[in-house]
């Protein structure tokens, strides 16, 4: 029995952080955070320096050598650009009028046009209501959708226990039910107008993508109860050409070549500065970095932090370092990867899926809150998709990410005109700060990882148990027979 407890305890011993090592740093870590943190400045300087940060346009480039000064600044001596081919697509002009079939008395609506949408299109056709726009709602209109403008919800309305799916995948559905144009009807309150992609994989879509607010939502749907059907008409111009877009990459090497990547998207839409999203995660990668390095941290992993772009568009920074990852046949080195995108406020982990780590998040947050008292702790084991995290996720390696939370009026400016800087908060970005660069300590300096790289079949079973398989499979990223 003593011998068994002995093995109990030194397999124990290298999947459980050494507490004694980990509070030192830790105190380490929470003074620097707390007396020197950079990054609630940083990310205002990019905001009055750069301005928004869409990928492929000037003011994307500005931004990667604004983020590849900041690590050399921080004495990283390791810093490199990832280059990859993107379709820069930016937005010219949009209109959206609307009338009765039977009538000339057209309304023009507000509205702004979706990333990748056709770089000319003029159309004109009746409007059906598909709702939610889930696979359910276009198959019951699979006799009216073809030759129409479906209209839907950009979130869920009226649908207990369903699962919202992405504005690209709902585009794709209209797509592949016939539809000529999709025109989504924002969720936040007011006049808001949200943009994003409509496009699964970064390639210009075949018919023209519009958001309108939820205001014009529910007049437009109150309209047709009086006078349908309802007759839009868009004329969109943009612009697309080829380019080229930057992932920015700084190294902390480690003892060992086995590596945890801690990544945030550094690109933005264009309609404001992107302050949350995704200034916020971005900056508080670069800010964790530069903990690290004025601590000179000497990790037993290798730490690579990276500041991903062209992920508004479909994740193409991602799966660019994911794909040179296999080429270079380095893959297998990267044990874990942690994602900020829009974090704020940390208080707890999620896991993806793994279970396994519980255990070891529980104890690494149980340290974490004895010095912030504000941190909860929480774990999350559910997985997700649409974000920097996927094409690491998919290929076995386990993942991170952090729930925290956004107010109400930060939330309704997600991808609208009104992210800028004065929303964010000092104190809970730089709580992300202080808590990820605890984690990734943690994490960086244990002997064995909490999980393991799963093989393709696992990864399958996976997102088949997380219900993941239909949203992927409409996404074109399911990679297993279908």
């Amino acid at each position: 029995m003593k011998r068994l407890l002995l093995l109990l305890a030194a397999s124990f011993g290298g999947i459980f952080p050494c507490k004694s090592q980990n509070e030192s740093a830790f105190r380490k870590i929470d003074e620097e955070v707390s007396k020197n943190s950079k990054v609630y400045e940083s990310l205002q300087n990019a905001v009055k320096t750069v301005g928004h940060r869409l990928t492929g346009s000037a003011n994307g480039s500005h931004a990667e050598e604004y983020a590849f000064n900041l690590f050399k600044s921080f004495g990283f001596k390791d810093v490199r650009y990832q280059a990859f081919e993107v379709e820069a697509w930016s937005r010219d002009t949009v209109s959206l009028s609307i009338a009765p079939r039977a009538s000339d008395n057209y309304r023009e609506v507000p509205v702004t046009a979706l990333a990748f949408s056709p770089v000319s299109a003029q159309v004109k056709g009746e409007i059906v209501d598909a709702g939610n726009g889930l696979a359910e709602d276009f198959e019951a209109l699979k006799d009216k959708i073809s030759g129409k403008v479906a209209l839907v919800n950009l979130h869920l309305a009226g649908a207990p226990g369903k699962t919202n799916i992405h504005r690209s995948e709902k585009t794709a559905l209209a797509i592949r039910y016939g539809a000529m144009a999709i025109i989504f009807i924002n969720s936040a309150p007011g006049e808001t107008l949200l943009t994003g992609t409509a496009s699964i994989s970064g390639a210009l879509i075949s018919i023209p993508a519009v958001c309108i607010s939820s205001h014009s939502g529910k007049e437009l749907r109150a309209w047709a109860e009086t006078e349908k059907p309802l007759v839009a008409e868009i004329d969109m111009q943009n612009t697309s050409r080829k380019t080229q877009a930057r992932n920015v990459i700084a190294t902390l090497k480690g003892k060992s070549k086995e590596k945890i990547v801690i990544g945030g998207h550094l690109d933005s839409w264009d309609l404001a500065t992107g302050a949350i999203d995704n200034g916020i995660g971005s900056f508080s990668v670069l800010d964790i970095a530069r903990t690290f390095q004025k601590l000179k941290i000497k990790p037993e992993k290798t730490i690579e932090f990276v500041l991903f772009m062209g992920e508004e568009q479909g994740l193409l920074g991602s799966r660019h370092y994911v794909r040179e990852a296999i080429r270079r046949n380095q893959l297998q080195e990267i044990g874990y990867m942690i994602n900020l995108d829009m974090t704020n406020n940390a208080n707890g982990t999620i896991s993806y899926g793994r279970p396994e780590t519980e255990s070891f998040f529980k104890n690494i947050g149980e340290q974490a809150a004895r010095f912030d008292t504000t941190y909860k702790n929480t774990i999350n084991n559910s997985a997700g998709l649409h974000s920097d995290h996927q094409p690491f996720m998919l290929n076995g390696i386990p993942v991170l990410a952090f729930a925290g939370s956004l107010p109400p009026k930060v939330s309704y400016c997600y991808h609208a005109d009104c992210d800028n800087f004065d929303l964010v908060n000092r104190t809970e970005v730089e709580k992300t700060v202080r808590i990820v660069s605890m984690y990734l300590y943690a994490l960086a300096s244990s002997r064995q990882l909490p999980a393991q790289r799963l093989s393709s079949t696992e990864v399958r079973d996976l997102m088949i148990q997380q219900h993941l398989k239909e949203p992927l499979i409409l996404g074109n990223d399911w990679q297993w027979d279908q």
